[in-house]
């Protein structure tokens, strides 16, 4: 008969209990697991086909249309370097931000609807309370901007959160009129208070508005698109791309996948 007073029934029990416990958790992970990375991936797909498209999408129509209009992706250093072997859809910008800036890779999808080509770039920053992230999209010319959004962890409701609504993203509308360059030199985006800049001025083409109450959050957006833009930047001048040549080469690919 089992003694089950004994420290060896304890031990036996307990040992049983967390082997039970373990091979559970398992297997609900194992479950749950799937069904998330899926929705992760979908929901990469609807922000990067917004950004380019300048629009919401559901996730189940990003998801089926990708591939479709994401005709070619690269990813390439801070020196403007393609890097072989890497893929661009699944680069962990988090792991990639801890790394020295050298070292960093960027993500970038090529967007294609008939004769239209965009540029768009994944990012990834810091806010006032954790991770920022986002796509900029940008026209064939390699200098306006035609749409961007983001979206952030744990911002504050009502103030930095704001990013990720259409009254910010929507600054950086085609019609808007942002421009990365101002007579070939790289200017960029910057994210400033609103009234610093006059609306009036030249200089407005390269400032979106902060978020009233949002600073932080405001710089850490104004941050990251400045890194990414550089980087991006660099990518044009190390691949000598005009816009005329890189719509052929994308015409030229698509035609050589139809069967």
């Amino acid at each position: 008969m089992v003694n089950k007073e004994s420290n060896s029934y304890t031990l036996i029990f307990s040992a049983v209990l967390v082997v039970l416990v373990g091979v559970l958790l398992t297997v609900v992970f194992e479950i749950t697991n799937k069904p998330y990375e899926k929705s992760v991936e979908m929901e990469k797909r609807q922000n990067i086909l917004s950004a380019a498209m300048g629009k919401t999408l559901t996730r189940e129509e990003a998801d089926q249309m990708f591939v479709q209009y994401i005709k070619e992706s690269k990813v390439y250093n801070s020196a403007g370097e393609e890097v072989q072997g890497q893929d661009a859809f699944t680069l962990d910008l988090s792991k990639e931000l801890k790394k020295p800036e050298a070292e960093q890779l960027y993500p970038m999808f090529i967007f294609q609807d008939g004769s239209t080509v965009r540029y768009i770039l994944g990012m990834r920053g810091t806010g006032l309370w954790g991770p920022i992230w986002g796509y900029i999209a940008i026209e064939s010319d390699l200098n306006s901007v035609f749409y961007a959004n983001f979206d952030h962890k744990g911002e504050t409701p009502g103030l930095g959160a704001e990013i990720k609504q259409a009254i910010f993203q929507d600054q950086f509308a085609l019609t808007k009129g942002k421009k990365i360059y101002e007579n070939n030199e790289f200017r960029g985006v910057l994210v400033e208070k609103k009234g610093k800049t006059s609306e009036t001025s030249e200089e407005y083409k390269h400032v979106v508005n902060g978020i009233s109450g949002g600073t932080i959050t405001s710089d850490g957006v104004s941050n990251m698109l400045q890194k990414y833009l550089k980087a991006f930047d660099a990518y044009i001048k190390k691949a000598g791309i005009a816009p005329a040549t890189q719509q052929a080469n994308l015409q030229t690919n698509a035609s050589n996948q139809q069967p």
